[in-house]
């Protein structure tokens, strides 16, 4: 009975999660018509700090500063230089350039992403079935990219979907980063983002001007992404792993995050959802399917 209770909070926790994750891309493409990307980012990682910080420090296991190791110190100025700072950078500035439903699904290639990255980097083999996910869903991406003409390559704002994709390439790099990483997850984010903070005041300084202060709206929107892309939603999503029996269960949900992220950009952004979008997204989804379904298969 308890086990199925707590698997019952893990499955409730982690849809919460997936509807704060889903709103995001609305988040980004609204807040943007208040605030630049650059300075979008700067105010969203230094709410996210505030509110990470918080939920660190009341938790079982507090950062301490004095006692952190030289390994940890290097390892997240290494982390926080992909993310929060070159991730959402590169990301930000792409979905000032295209439509949130553009932008959002290109960057769910992610885990595709990692699985050519995990060749060289975790010395992992790929299979057959992964190498057919791959041009699958690279398919999706230039069906979106194209905007529906894929085998014509021509792509209407090129330099956006570069970026979109690009921004896929550096979470992935992350993601192998702190795979390797054994810290405490939630001080270890916490260090990441102070760095990020740090990069993005360098960034700053070479631009020769500090952040513009944010309106209203602005600031609401920063506050929003510091606090449902950034810090308490991660803290949420850890603990519904740990309700889980099986985390493979929980993580599976997170594929319904882009598609309720369509549904979030046509109600609150106002965007027409394109036919070509739904199809490319349905590649690029079921690429990462097709190459997770061995697991998918063990677990259910």
């Amino acid at each position: 009975m308890q086990n199925s209770q707590n698997q019952r909070k893990a499955y409730l926790l982690a849809l919460l999660v997936v509807l704060f994750w889903s709103t995001i891309g609305s988040a980004f493409k609204i807040t943007l018509r208040y605030l630049n990307f650059d300075d979008l980012l700067f105010w969203s990682v230094l709410s996210g700090i505030f509110v990470l910080g918080v939920l660190n420090q009341l938790g079982k296991s507090p950062l301490r500063f004095r006692i952190l190791s030289r390994q940890a110190w290097l390892s997240s100025a290494l982390m926080g230089f992909f993310n929060p700072f070159l991730y959402y950078l590169v990301l930000l500035k792409a979905y000032q350039l295209l439509e949130a439903q553009v932008a959002s699904t290109l960057n769910y290639i992610w885990p595709i992403v990692l699985v050519l990255f995990s060749i060289p980097f975790l010395g992992q083999k790929i299979k057959a079935r992964a190498v057919v996910a791959i041009f699958i869903s690279f398919f999706g991406i230039l069906i979106i990219g194209s905007g529906g003409h894929p085998f014509l390559l021509k792509f209407s704002n090129l330099p956006g979907v570069v970026l979109a994709v690009g921004s896929a390439l550096f979470w992935a790099v992350y993601w192998i980063l702190n795979m390797k990483d054994p810290r405490e997850e939630s001080g270890k984010i916490l260090l990441n983002m102070i760095f990020g903070l740090f990069y993005l005041m360098i960034y700053f300084g070479m631009l020769g001007r500090w952040p513009v202060v944010p309106s209203t709206a602005g600031l609401l929107g920063s506050l929003y992404i510091g606090t449902f892309e950034m810090s308490l939603t991660f803290v949420i999503w850890l603990k519904a792993l740990t309700f889980s029996a099986d985390t493979a269960k929980v993580s599976n949900l997170i594929y319904l995050s882009p598609f309720l992220g369509l549904f979030w950009i046509s109600c609150t952004v106002g965007e027409i959802i394109h036919v070509y979008t739904l199809v490319g997204l349905a590649f690029i989804v079921g690429g990462i399917l097709l190459q997770q379904w061995q697991k998918i298969h063990e677990y259910y």
